[in-house]
């Protein structure tokens, strides 16, 4: 039996690179600057070994590979030591691909935003067609008892990152996968701790476009001119889009079964489209190519849900899975923990009806679309917007300017001024249209938020981290109060 050692073996990703590795029959151990749960006690679970902190005795019992992680860099020790003594190493995607996915049919889903829900919901409608596959995926998909698994189908569903590969290869993670469906949600601007601007990002998924063969199927949504150029720099596949999702006026809502798709006048003639029965887009219809697929009814809300829906269900549509079964599969799909995720609502004697959320939105156009679905759920009731700038690319500020607009769905904007921000965030005051505070202290702004807060508030909390317990604090001094 080959012994793998994985270096960060804490992060989703390399959590789900161990899973897999396991249930291949190696023998699995790792070590990560913090342990701890829910990753380490999946992992435990599996019996895989787990070690704290990054020390060269916890490759004293030799392993036939490292996996490196691609959060470390020249100068840990263990790397350090890796090289000096020439031990074997890969890259989580490398190792994945050379004994996983080079044999598969893989789905990968790619984008700024949306690749763990998406992925979530592919991976389920697969499921749901009793196809049983595999996938790994960068969250914690509440269908799924884990974040990866080894399935028996053919199918590899994968969540497809643009983040650089490992300190030895600076390549998209993407690149290694050789998809042949291939969903692109969309392309921004993100992470410049690594990419100069947006032509660098463009340069690696047309490199992941090139991959992808004439078999294969490249999804996308229509007017995203970020990815009609890359396209346009050569694509060898053939193509399906989405376009706008519209709201059905209330005639043609309540006669819809009586209304041939000719007479829709909603409907385009080709592609992929959504028209919204619901304003929150909790119920929409479904159409391809003009011709209905059918209706989604389901418990998540939001324009950019019904869009990530429409891309899983083309791509399961592609694996084999009728429109209509994915159609039914979303009514039974729960959200990634962590987007639009409800924590509690609070009832005490003095508020009733307080909703607190958890979202991982850390870039303005995905904070701007989370303000948006819940606005359109809430209508004219207060949200309260509590916000930190986490991400590589916001702590160094690439998007201050564009960040208050993205906020303007809320009606109180709080945001953490953490200690790792390079810019002022008391700059925002004057730009938002709405009311806001800056804190740098969690309690402080627990209890500001906490004094704020009154009946039926929609409090929307968005991080991409583990913001300092702010989430529990604030759940716990509102139900004091």
């Amino acid at each position: 039996m080959k012994h793998i050692h994985i270096l960060g073996i804490c992060g989703t990703f390399m959590g789900g690179i161990a899973a897999i590795a396991k249930q291949l029959g190696f023998r699995v151990s790792g070590c990560d600057a913090n342990v701890y749960p829910p990753m380490s006690t999946q992992l435990e679970q599996l019996g895989i070994e787990l070690m704290q902190g990054y020390r060269v005795e916890h490759l004293d019992d030799e392993p036939d590979l490292v996996i490196v992680g691609n959060a470390m860099s020249r100068g840990n020790v263990m790397v350090e030591y890796v090289l000096d003594r020439n031990i074997a190493y890969t890259s989580g995607p490398q190792w994945l691909l050379e004994n996983v996915l080079k044999d598969r049919w893989v789905v990968a889903v790619s984008g700024t935003h949306g690749k763990t829900t998406t992925s979530s919901m592919i991976a389920w409608i697969l499921e749901y067609a009793k196809m049983s596959p595999s996938y790994l995926i960068g969250g914690i998909p509440q269908n799924f008892a884990s974040s990866a698994r080894l399935g028996e189908a053919p199918f590899f569903v994968i969540e497809a990152d643009e983040y650089d590969t490992a300190f030895f290869d600076k390549r998209s993670k993407f690149v290694h996968y050789r998809p042949r469906t291939l969903v692109i949600n969309n392309m921004e601007f993100d992470h410049a701790d690594i990419f100069n601007d947006l032509s660098d990002i463009q340069r690696q998924f047309h490199h992941l476009i090139r991959m992808v063969p004439g078999n294969g199927l490249i999804l996308s949504p229509e007017n995203e001119p970020a990815i009609t150029e890359t396209l346009k720099m050569g694509c060898w596949t053939p193509t399906e889009f989405s376009s706008e999702i519209s709201l059905l006026n209330e005639l043609t809502a309540s006669t819809e079964p009586e209304i041939s798709n000719s007479e829709s006048a909603l409907a385009k003639e080709q592609g992929w489209t959504a028209e919204k029965l619901v304003v929150d887009g909790s119920e929409f219809i479904v159409r391809f190519n003009n011709k209905k697929q059918g209706t989604v009814k389901w418990n998540l809300i939001g324009d950019f849900n019904i869009e990530n829906a429409l891309m899983a269900i083309a791509a399961a549509r592609h694996a084999g899975v009728p429109s209509e079964v994915g159609i039914e599969a979303l009514a039974e799909f729960i959200n990634t923990k962590r987007r639009q995720e409800l924590l509690g609502t609070i009832n005490t004697s003095s508020m009733t009806n307080v909703k607190v959320y958890d979202d991982f939105a850390h870039h303005p156009t995905a904070i701007a679309k989370t303000l948006a679905a819940v606005r359109s759920n809430v209508g004219d009731k207060r949200i309260i917007a509590v916000l930190e700038p986490r991400s590589n690319t916001m702590k160094r500020g690439v998007h201050k300017e564009t960040l208050p607009v993205s906020l303007n769905d809320a009606d109180q904007v709080f945001v953490f001024q953490g200690e790792q921000v390079q810019w002022s965030v008391s700059d925002l005051i004057n730009q938002c249209q709405q009311p806001c505070a800056v804190e740098n202290n969690i309690d402080e702004l627990v209890s500001k938020v906490t004094s704020m807060a009154k009946t039926d508030d929609t409090i929307v909390v968005m991080s991409n981290g583990g913001f300092g317990g702010f989430h529990d604090k604030l759940l716990s001094a509102l139900k004091a109060v």
